[in-house]
């Protein structure tokens, strides 16, 4: 599958049917809020600071949730607003309003994917040029560095103050989409986002230590295996380099650890100097893996991952392949040769 037409930004157009849909609430309005299988912290930080603003604006029948198991990543269990968040069994089945956070596509949203159908509204918050356009009302910028910044946007233009729980909750989403602003979407309006979100007084470095630099010892012997492993292909890409490896389930329960301590292991792979492109293999079933995919920018890995049945931006990406490791290799090394040449 190949990328569709370039997304735009949202117009004021758009700004103001998302305003109206929420601003046009009944009292006792029923309000669900929901982000990607597996939230990453700019899923679960956009959507919980976007419910602590609703909640200020006096919504008080609201939810928040995710596909899959209520489990959370533990370096983001301490996020404000837990309160909000309930098992996907227990979401509301028929909302007035539903809110998407950070999911390109309605696939991502697994069981809860009805509810686009059954709320009385449906609006998508998004930054990924991959956006399918699913839902209703849009809100999808794929200029913006993280999900976090158009849902500050949108809490801005109804009216809503930012204050330290919301701003924890935007600041954890935006470091971790930017990479504690190293990666190529981090520009000034990312820079002065982080200031009015510091300016709350919230503390950058606790929530750096908790959020990037706090790891089980167990996760960090899984990590010097895993790194063990790694291949460095330098002749793929047409020689700009790719290197993988791999993590299995069995590696989990050998280290005794949880499937989130892999999120950032694709960190310290893609770092390799001989290599465009880098690639993480994370067992998720039998012949089932979900695949992170980063660039340095000779290739663009949406366009790899889109191929596969996924998604992303130009310089990460990623999509679940199906089979063993080497055959889900091999597909990813014909797209990223094609990738190259569409580039």
């Amino acid at each position: 599958m190949l990328p569709g037409p370039a997304l735009a930004a949202p117009t004021e157009a758009d700004w103001a049917a998302a305003v109206a849909a929420v601003r046009r609430l009944p009292a006792d309005a029923r309000v669900l809020l929901v982000c990607h299988v597996n939230p990453d912290g700019d899923a679960l930080g956009s959507m919980l600071g976007f419910g602590l603003g609703l909640r200020r604006l006096g919504v008080r029948r609201l939810q928040a949730t995710f596909p899959g198991p209520p489990e959370l990543p533990e370096p983001l269990g301490w996020l404000p607003g837990l309160d909000l968040l309930v098992p996907s069994v227990e979401a509301y089945p028929d909302p007035d309003l539903v809110v998407c956070f950070d999911a390109a596509s309605a696939s991502r949203l697994g069981e809860l994917v009805d509810r686009l159908d059954t709320a009385g509204d449906a609006l998508v918050l998004d930054h990924h040029a991959s956006n399918t356009g699913f839902g209703r009302l849009h809100l999808v910028d794929p200029g913006a560095a993280a999900t976090s910044v158009v849902a500050e946007e949108l809490l801005a233009r109804l009216g809503v103050s930012l204050d330290a729980e919301i701003a924890t909750c935007l600041y954890v989403a935006l470091t971790t989409d930017t990479g504690s602003f190293r990666f190529e979407a981090t520009t000034p309006a990312v820079h002065q986002l982080a200031a009015r979100l510091l300016a709350t007084g919230i503390r950058p470095g606790d929530i750096s230590r908790r959020v990037f630099d706090t790891r089980p010892f167990g996760a960090v012997r899984l990590f010097g295996e895993v790194l063990g492993r790694a291949v460095l292909d330098p002749t793929a890409a047409a020689g700009r380099g790719l290197v993988w490896t791999y993590a299995t389930l069995d590696d989990l329960v050998r280290h005794h650890q949880r499937p989130y301590v892999l999120e950032s292991l694709i960190d310290s792979v893609r770092c390799t100097a001989e290599a465009d492109v880098a690639c993480v293999l994370k067992q998720v079933g039998s012949e089932e893996w979900a695949v992170s995919l980063r660039s340095k920018g000779a290739v663009d890995v949406s366009r790899v991952a889109m191929a596969l049945g996924g998604g992303g931006h130009r310089f990460a990406a990623g999509f679940t392949g199906h089979g063993d490791a080497q055959e889900v290799l091999g597909r990813i090394r014909v797209e990223v040769d094609a990738a190259l040449i569409a580039s």
